[in-house]
């Protein structure tokens, strides 16, 4: 499926990114689906794992260009975008 408004991309489970890091980015792909923000603060209403586990995961997508900050103004107040697939760094 080709998605350019968050839908899950297949691509992502050929990057060779670790489970937790997958995660997150299924967890991003649910938020935007639903039409709410991919935000910190939402995610980690969602995250089963500590808050540093998914920084560090959002830290590796971010790096790989799967997705890019539009807001930050403070630690539980950055937003993201799901980048178009032909953006995404596979290594």
């Amino acid at each position: 499926m080709t998605d350019l408004t968050g839908a899950t991309n297949q691509k992502i489970f050929n990057m060779d990114l670790s489970v937790e890091t997958i995660s997150a980015y299924l967890l991003c792909s649910g938020l935007a689906e639903a039409g709410t923000a991919v935000s910190v603060k939402n995610l980690l209403e969602i995250w089963n794992g500590s808050p540093d586990q998914l920084q560090a995961s959002l830290d590796i997508l971010e790096e790989r260009k799967v997705l890019g900050k539009i807001i930050s103004d403070r630690e539980d107040h950055v937003v993201y975008r799901i980048e178009a697939p032909d953006r995404w760094h596979c290594h």
